[in-house]
């Protein structure tokens, strides 16, 4: 469905999501054919060809034939849409396409087809992200040909990057950065960070991955949460995010980490070296982590992977919570999905983060790395949650969740009492 560090918590400042994908992936492959509508004569397969040459023209950068899909009578809309093309120059595209999902007449010679967009980057993306779009087309002329009239997400669902201005695009050894509205130095100096990130992570998990990491930049938080299609609220104290559908069962559709520039920006070099590590972590884990993995553990590992290679001592990297020990409040649980909400206070958010850190270092100490890289795919195999923990902490770590509590719980004791 993505980061705080012992300075970046102070500042409130570190966010993670495992968001539902953000953008679309569009293989140019043809639609579904289907019944033909008795008032509009068209199918879904005629849709599809309408949007299959809207979909070529992005990828070939051809002004022309991409305004030719399009409304005539549709001034704005061709404007706004002419801009957007070009929004995408330096963007590498490798695939873009739309599927027809459904096509709904709505009377007029005015149909209404819903449909999924899909893209994949050149050199980084194994695997497309996609996102559900609402596209309205119109018969126009003698010829009875269908043009596009208008085109936005469904449903309030996440906008794209080139929507929202002109995307510069800085190439790094183990990244791509996208940005809107920020400086070249500074794109840099984020690629920069996440080139270190990607061995690090590599470093904490072994299994195969991409070991490529693509980051977004845009303008304001504001941006940032019109990239997510989520409230602003949610994200003014948070660093970053990595969008992505959760895996399981080892395949991973492709991620993006992005960034909320106002945030990360307050950071120091530690905090963002952190944040982009912690963030990279779940790009390496996706196809391991799935609807049953509980956020102590996705989180606790992409900290605890972050925080591996930084001198800090335990108290300086969980503050929060060892504030709360020293006063004799220790947990009396592991924390809950709902504790990692981002609406939740930042103390109540940062203990939950340094809790689940500190379970899985208590694993790694106790039963050892490998055996933590084991239980987390164990319980990333499963589809639900249900019985998923306790059965891997049976068959991987011979012992139960009440005893790992007691022991997660005298394990906080000596690190931070």
């Amino acid at each position: 469905m993505a980061v705080r560090a012992g300075d970046a918590r102070r500042e409130r400042t570190r966010g993670r999501r495992t968001a539902g994908a953000v953008l679309a992936v569009l293989l140019l492959a043809p639609a579904c054919a289907g019944p033909r509508d008795p008032a509009t004569g068209i199918t879904a397969e005629e849709v599809g060809a309408t949007l299959d040459r809207r979909a070529a023209a992005v990828l070939g950068h051809d002004t022309g034939a991409y305004l030719a899909a399009l409304d005539p009578r549709a001034a704005s809309f061709r404007a706004a849409q002419r801009t957007e093309l070009r929004n995408l120059a330096d963007v590498p595209l490798e695939s873009w396409a739309y599927k027809v999902k459904d096509v709904t007449d709505e009377a007029g010679g005015r149909v209404t087809a819903e449909v999924e967009l899909s893209y994949r980057f050149k050199g980084y993306d194994r695997a497309p992200m996609s996102s559900s779009r609402t596209v309205e087309l119109v018969r126009r002329g003698d010829d009875r040909t269908w043009y596009v009239a208008a085109d936005r997400a469904t449903d309030g669902g996440p906008g794209q990057l080139w929507q929202q201005g002109d995307v510069e695009v800085v190439r790094g050894t183990h990244s791509l950065v996208l940005g809107v509205g920020r400086g070249a130095a500074e794109l840099r100096r984020i690629a920069a960070t996440a080139d270190r990130a990607v061995p690090a992570v590599t470093g904490a998990w072994p299994e195969p991955w991409a070991e490529r990491v693509v980051v977004l930049v845009p303008e304001s938080v504001e941006d940032m949460a019109g990239l997510l299609g989520s409230p602003v609220a949610s994200y003014r104290g948070i660093a970053a995010v990595t969008t992505g559908e959760v895996g399981g069962g080892g395949r991973a559709p492709a991620d993006r980490v992005i960034v909320n520039p106002q945030a990360y920006g307050m950071l120091g070099d530690f905090g963002q070296r952190v944040v982009l590590t912690h963030e990279t972590t779940h790009v390496a884990t996706r196809a391991h982590t799935s609807a049953a993995t509980p956020v102590w553990l996705s989180e606790g590992f992409a900290d605890l992977a972050a925080y591996r290679l930084e001198s800090r001592t335990a108290p300086e990297i969980a503050p929060e919570l060892a504030e709360a020990v020293r006063a004799g409040d220790l947990p009396a649980r592991l924390p809950s999905d709902e504790d990692f909400g981002f609406a939740e206070d930042a103390g109540k958010l940062s203990r939950a983060y340094e809790g689940g850190r500190l379970a899985c270092e208590l694993i790694a100490r106790d039963w050892g790395e490998e055996e933590l890289i084991a239980f987390y795919k164990a319980v990333g195999s499963r589809s639900e949650r249900e019985g998923a923990v306790e059965q891997a902490m049976h068959t991987v770590l011979g012992t139960t969740p009440e005893d790992f509590t007691a022991r997660w719980r005298e394990y906080l004791r000596a690190r931070l009492g």
